[in-house]
């Protein structure tokens, strides 16, 4: 199913601003916030898709790979999976919990009192990299990479107490994670010097995780790597990045892309560039020729008269352009072999084909200025 433009999705343009897409996003969510459509399923998706619009776009890394791949940028994951989204109205409010609360204010805006100030944390951002050959890049694959990360530590759940405990309430701020302190006529909210604005504290911590609620682990993810990426390019695989705190969600893992050189083709944009070189008189004469593509060995007709230095396009041989999937050209440049050596046999031969050409063969006939690679393959 083809997705909605994210841009669209929120009124703005592509050009637009990071204020401006705060503000679109604002008018959209409220729009939608599922305390004003209760009961109204339509409703509650088109508040998950504004919200996945947002967050890809008031990301500057998400938004810069969604730029330049589109949706499929973000489709990285295990099986392709990739970017997925909120599951719920939950998931939003546990990732955008404190714009929330700027947004709406008292309505309904965090879904968790506003006398806590425990508070879901997304995890933090990880980024890794991963080597990819040039034919692999131009179809697309598979990549199995190694990521060490913080996950929930499944002893304790994430909650960081020892198992068959819980964490409590703090008693010195009665689990507001603030205390207030009067100045006069000012009353200044600090951060509990007891649970540090926590809300809570650990009695007795768990011994896997010494009381973090997460633990360090190793794993093996696949890597759905979509067919025209090219060197430097980035993924993104969501919720695979260190776990969140107090129930929040997972960051998200980027993979950069390198890819390793061809030792025969080469890539501009969606374009493969190669050359050949051929002997003379078969530029003359014509001939066929096979020569190595991304498609394999192809067998392709130069005309006769073809000059050295001019550019055969071989239509759709190029790379897949990883937004459209629309494939470039390949384009052959053309090199004449000249004999370094030659009997005198041969010498002979040359010199009556000479005569025989007569002024064809004049160097002051041939004052045709040297096109470049670039000026002959513009006139194709």
């Amino acid at each position: 199913m083809t997705k909605t433009d994210y841009y669209e999705l929120l009124g703005v343009s592509r050009t637009a601003s990071d204020p401006d897409i705060k503000a679109a996003y604002r008018k959209k969510a409220m729009q939608y916030h599922p305390d004003r459509n209760p009961g109204d399923h339509a409703a509650e998706e088109s508040f998950k898709l504004v919200a996945e619009a947002y967050d890809v776009l008031s990301d500057n890394r998400k938004r810069g790979i969604y730029d330049q791949f589109g949706h499929a940028g973000l489709q990285g994951g295990m099986g392709g999976g990739g970017y997925h989204g909120f599951n719920s109205s939950d998931d939003i409010f546990s990732a955008f919990g404190d714009i929330f609360e700027d947004f709406f204010g008292g309505f309904g805006g965090t879904r968790g009192g506003r006398g806590s100030r425990t508070r879901a944390r997304r995890g933090r951002d990880l980024q890794i990299e991963t080597k990819v050959d040039f034919l692999e890049a131009c179809f697309g694959t598979k990549k199995e990479v190694s990521v060490t990360h913080g996950v929930n530590c499944e002893e304790c759940e994430g909650t960081g107490a020892k198992k068959g405990t819980s964490p409590e309430a703090c008693q010195y701020c009665k689990g507001q994670g603030q205390v207030q302190m009067s100045q006069g006529f000012f009353t200044i909210s600090t951060p509990c010097p007891q649970c540090h604005g926590q809300g809570r504290v650990i009695r007795d911590k768990c011994t896997e995780c010494r009381g973090r609620g997460v633990v360090s682990k190793k794993r093996k993810l696949t890597v759905t790597i979509p067919a025209g990426v090219s060197d430097g390019m980035r993924l993104l695989m969501q919720g695979e990045g260190e776990a969140g705190e107090h129930g929040g969600p997972q960051g998200d893992l980027y993979v950069y892309i390198h890819v390793n050189e061809h030792k025969e083709l080469q890539r501009e944009g969606d374009h493969i560039l190669s050359e050949v070189k051929i002997p003379f008189p078969s530029l003359t004469l014509g001939c066929d020729i096979k020569i190595n593509t991304i498609d394999g060995e192809t067998k392709i007709k130069i005309n006769p008269g073809t000059q050295s230095g001019d550019v055969k396009r071989l239509k759709n041989k190029g790379v897949a352009n990883v937004r459209t999937g629309r494939r470039g050209d390949h384009l052959l440049l053309i090199q004449a072999v000249t004999p370094k050596k030659i009997t005198p046999k041969q010498k002979k031969l040359l010199e009556d084909l000479c005569k025989e050409f007569g002024d064809e063969c004049s160097t002051e006939k041939i004052k045709e200025e040297k096109k470049g690679f670039w000026e002959k393959l513009m006139e194709e």
